[in-house]
């Protein structure tokens, strides 16, 4: 979906006009949200805290709120999975249902929603995973654009979800 440059161009122009217009945290999200969504086309897309001494998510924003409301919290028992994100702050990449099912309980909602496929970005504040950026969709496989992108997306979402931390701190 990354392979037309102007696109590309106008996309990133109207994320960075959002953001700085944006006033607070959940306005920053919208506006990345919207962005992912219209980059990388129709998927589902999460913004989440981690309380690492809760050993919980909790969903700070979601382009699904019918399915996956905001405010919703799973405990992250030791797995796979949460050491290689949440612990050592490495992006995870699934595709396939197997791949899903292995890592997620609610893979039935996701295959509901149309999604085969995860890149789950952790977000990181001074060297600390304080959050994750979690795209789903129907995908094969993820191209390295559109991981780059995913990448870059989370980055900025970092700065806003440290910031709705420091907020309630």
């Amino acid at each position: 979906m990354l392979d037309n440059a102007e696109l590309l161009v106008a996309q990133v122009n109207a994320l960075c006009d959002g953001l700085q217009r944006a006033q607070d945290p959940g306005a920053a999200f919208e506006a990345i949200g919207a962005a992912t969504l219209r980059m990388l086309g129709p998927g589902l897309l999460t913004i989440n805290a981690w309380h690492a001494q809760q050993s919980q998510i909790e969903r700070l924003w979601s382009s699904d709120t019918a399915a996956y409301p905001v405010g919703g919290r799973k405990s992250k028992g030791d797995s796979a999975w949460r050491r290689q994100l949440l612990e050592r702050a490495e992006v995870f990449v699934g595709e396939g249902d197997a791949a899903l099912a292995a890592v997620f309980d609610d893979v039935q909602v996701i295959r509901d929603l149309g999604c085969s496929a995860v890149v789950n970005v952790p977000l990181c504040h001074q060297g600390r995973v304080i959050g994750t950026f979690n795209f789903l969709a129907d995908r094969a496989v993820w191209s390295a654009a559109e991981l780059a992108a995913l990448r870059v997306l989370a980055a900025l979402a970092g700065a806003a979800v440290w910031e709705l931390l420091e907020a309630r701190r």
